[in-house]
C-alpha cells in the first residue's frame, strides 16, 4: 500500500516470515516472550534502515495457528506410521525402500507439514520422529507480525499504522473499480509513457474523488459510517450498530432509502439540466433547473454542492423531480 506524501511515495507492508526471523538473531530486535498482546511494540534495525517497524501479537491468533499445526502434525503422523508399518511387512531390500519412498512422496506431505518429521527409509522399513526444535522455532512466531513503514512518526501513529494496514478491503476496491466496474482503466490504447502516466493519473484522481464521496455518502449507503469497533489495532474489526441496522431495515434513522454507492449514483443520474424556450418566441429561451428533494437533496447536502442556476440571484424556472 502506497501513500502520497510531499516527499514523495511512501509505503506501509509487512515483514515475511524469513525477515522476521532475521530479527531473532543475535543482537536480537525484539523478544517474542516478551511482547504484550494486542499491543503494537516499535523497533527499529540496521538491515531495515529508514524504515519503522511495528511488532504485533495477535493471542486469537496465535492459538489459532498452534491448534490447527498439532492437529495438522497428528494427522501426518498417522500417515507416517501407516507407511511405516506397510515398509515393516515387506520383504527387505531395495524394492522395498523405493516403494517406501513412493508412498512417502505421494502421501506424507499432504499437509505440508513434513519438514517438522525427520524420517529414514531403510531396506527394511522407516523410521520416523518429530523435529521438535524446528517445531518450536516456527511456534514461536505464531501470531506475531511487523508491519514496516517509510512513514515517520509524526506523520502516522503506531497504531494507525497497523489499522491501515490490517484494511486491505479499501485497496482491492480501488483496484477492483479502477480495472473492471467502476473507472475502467483498462483497456487504453495509447502507446507513449506520458499518455499512460497521464491517463493512470486522471483513473487515480477520479478514484480520489469517488472515495471521498463515499466517506461523506456514508450514512446513505450500506457501509459503515461509524468507524469500526476495534478493542486494540491488533483485534479485529467488528461491524458498527449504525452498519448492521442500516443492513436489517434498509433505511437510515431519517427514513430514506439505503443505497450501494452505484445504485446512489444511477438515481442521480436522472437529475437533468433543461434548456427551453417558448413556442413562436424566439429568443425566450430559458433553463429548466431540477430541484432535487428527498433523498437527492440530502446527497447534496452532504456532498455540500449546489446545482447550476439554483442560487438565491438567480432567476430560474424550477422543476421539482421528486
Amino acid at each position: 500500500m502506497t501513500c502520497y506524501t510531499p516527499l514523495g511515495l511512501d509505503w506501509i507492508s509487512a515483514l515475511r516470515n524469513t525477515d522476521i526471523r532475521r530479527l531473532l538473531k543475535p543482537p536480537a530486535a525484539f523478544d517474542p516472550e516478551r511482547l504484550e498482546a494486542d499491543r503494537v511494540a516499535e523497533i527499529s534495525h540496521p538491515e531495515f534502515p529508514g524504515e519503522r517497524l511495528l511488532v504485533c501479537l495477535n493471542p486469537r491468533l496465535r492459538e489459532e495457528r498452534a491448534r490447527k499445526r498439532q492437529d495438522l502434525l497428528a494427522a501426518t503422523e498417522e500417515v507416517l506410521a501407516g507407511i511405516a508399518a506397510a515398509a515393516g511387512r515387506r520383504r527387505p531390500g531395495v524394492r522395498n525402500r523405493e516403494l517406501t519412498a513412493g508412498a512417502l512422496g505421494r502421501r506424507g506431505n499432504r499437509k505440508k507439514v513434513e519438514k517438522h518429521f525427520r524420517i529414514t527409509i531403510r531396506d527394511d522399513g522407516m523410521d520416523w520422529s518429530r523435529a521438535e526444535v524446528k517445531t518450536a522455532a516456527e511456534a514461536a512466531l505464531d501470531g506475531i507480525y511487523v508491519v514496516r513503514t517509510s512513514l515517520g512518526e509524526e506523520e502516522i501513529g503506531s497504531a494507525e499504522a497497523v489499522a491501515v494496514y490490517k484494511s486491505p478491503a479499501l485497496v482491492e476496491r480501488a483496484f477492483r473499480s479502477m480495472k473492471s466496474s467502476g473507472l475502467k482503466v483498462r483497456p487504453f490504447h495509447v502507446h507513449s509513457g506520458g499518455r499512460v502516466r497521464a491517463h493512470v493519473f486522471l483513473c487515480m484522481l477520479a478514484w480520489h474523488v469517488e472515495r471521498r464521496m463515499r466517506e461523506k455518502l456514508a450514512p446513505l449507503l450500506f457501509e459503515d459510517d461509524d468507524r469500526p469497533v476495534r478493542a486494540a489495532p491488533v483485534g479485529k474489526a467488528e461491524v458498527s450498530g449504525s452498519a448492521r441496522a442500516k443492513a436489517a431495515s434498509k433505511q437510515t434513522p431519517e427514513g430514506l432509502p439505503v443505497h450501494s454507492f452505484r445504485t446512489l449514483i444511477a438515481d442521480l443520474g436522472t437529475l437533468t439540466l433543461n434548456d427551453a424556450s417558448l413556442s413562436g418566441r424566439p429568443g425566450s429561451g430559458f433553463r429548466m433547473t431540477p430541484r432535487p428533494s428527498g433523498l437527492r437533496k440530502r446527497v447534496f447536502e452532504m456532498l455540500e454542492l449546489r446545482l447550476p442556476g439554483t442560487g438565491p440571484a438567480e432567476n430560474v424556472v424550477s422543476a421539482v423531480t421528486d
